[in-house]
């Protein structure tokens, strides 16, 4: 019986990155015999056994067989007589199929080093196009190595569309969708998993909501018309977001404002008004058809919601900045302001700067919860205000703080 390290951790051990989870195959053994080491199964569909000390997981190699639709249609074959070139054959791309022994030899059968080298995603072989969610892993691995300057090879974009073609896209369930969507959200370069999924064609069967951000409108300049295309630059706040917070919570807030500026453009392009978009329903639904985490979903959809508000933030009245606070519950959940700060922050495209006589937007924000903020509820009870006009003078009381404020 023999184990090697396999995956992610000698991928990125090779790229000299942080490696953060072991995985190990396991040839020539059974599960008689790992049960008999002290290691626990876990697995239904196949045998992965938890280490008894370190709680690696730990896999009997393995080979699989296409037997039905989606990523779940396969058969295992896990007898002691699978070799480790067979297991690392089911594997979705070369730099993941490299193997390290005990002695520190690496085992790779199908060029993975070499595409580490080229920086280069490729397919080991046909058997790609059998699970769907491989277009999703690839677009999630091209933003997790996209600072080292990966790409994805012609060949494995080739067969990344025929996956969507052939509608097995279709059979991801919303919770696998989401979790590929979530790690890609916590790269260094988030944005490039749509653009990837863009690319073959899989973000409109997947994302159609994020499709629509890719488009083509007509605009008027010089009496001439000019079609002004957004490309891998439409997720612009996004990909800005990224470089100053890790968090997924703010990450998909951003993601949705640039959703916002999309159809906000589109719709007046259309309409050439400025008339109300369906942005709250369409975010609505996009979060729930994946399932999103409550969290995620309410920050989305009040930046959707106020969208208009803070997109003009320098103009917006004491009334309307009181209802932003009130209704984002800035008084019991204020870093809610700074997540929202940061996304206009950089949706101004000058972080922590002045916009001529005008401060940052994320900065103007800040400025006027801390003026709200300010008003005393001691000081409005101990003048003598009891039950609901406690609240009443409250609000009125920050409303003047704020017109005081806004006129300064």
């Amino acid at each position: 019986m023999e184990t090697y390290l396999v995956g992610g951790a000698v991928r990125d051990q090779l790229l000299y990155l942080p490696v953060k989870d072991k995985d190990w195959v396991v040839v020539g053994g059974s599960p008689k015999k790992m049960l008999t080491m002290g290691y626990k199964q876990v697995g239904r569909n196949f045998p992965v056994f938890l280490h008894p000390i370190t709680h690696e997981e730990y896999a009997l190699a393995r080979v699989e067989q296409k037997s039905g639709r989606g990523y779940t249609g396969f058969a295992c074959y896990a007898n002691s007589d699978v070799t480790l070139k067979q297991d690392l054959a089911r594997r979705d791309l070369t730099i993941n199929a490299i193997a390290l022994d005990k002695h520190g030899t690496y085992y790779d059968p199908y060029g993975g080093r070499i595409d580490l080298q080229k920086r280069i995603l490729r397919h080991i072989s046909s058997a790609f196009c059998e699970d769907p969610l491989r277009v999703l892993r690839v677009a999630r691995f091209s933003a997790y190595l996209a600072n080292l300057k990966f790409r994805v090879s012609h060949e494995t974009l080739a067969l990344m569309k025929e996956v969507v073609q052939s509608g097995e896209l279709s059979y991801l369930s919303p919770e696998r969708i989401w979790n590929e969507m979530d790690l890609a959200l916590k790269t260094s370069c988030p944005q490039v998993f749509f653009q990837v999924l863009k690319a073959c064609g899989a973000l409109k069967e997947l994302f159609p909501e994020l499709d629509s951000v890719y488009y083509s409108i007509s605009a008027k300049k010089k009496k001439r018309s000019q079609v002004i295309t957004h490309k891998y630059n439409t997720f612009i706040t996004l990909s800005k977001v990224a470089q100053y917070s890790s968090e997924v919570e703010i990450r998909f807030a951003a993601l949705c404002y640039d959703l916002t500026k999309s159809l906000i453009t589109q719709e007046n392009a259309a309409n050439d008004s400025k008339g109300d978009v369906p942005g709250i329903t369409i975010t609505s639904i996009f979060c729930k058809r994946l399932r999103l985490p409550r969290e995620y979903r309410e920050l989305a959809l009040l930046v959707f919601e106020f969208y208009s508000i803070l997109h003009n933030i320098h103009f917006s009245s004491p009334k309307q900045l009181l209802t932003l606070f009130n209704r984002i519950d800035a008084w019991r959940k204020p870093y809610r302001i700074q997540q929202i700060a940061l996304i206009l922050d950089i949706e101004s495209r000058t972080p922590k700067t002045c916009l001529g006589h005008l401060s940052s937007k994320g900065e103007c924000l800040h400025d006027a919860w801390q003026v709200a903020k300010s008003v005393s509820t001691q000081a409005i009870i101990s003048a003598g205000f009891v039950g609901y006009k406690v609240s009443e003078e409250l609000c009125r009381r920050r409303l003047s703080a704020l017109t005081a404020w806004r006129n300064s």
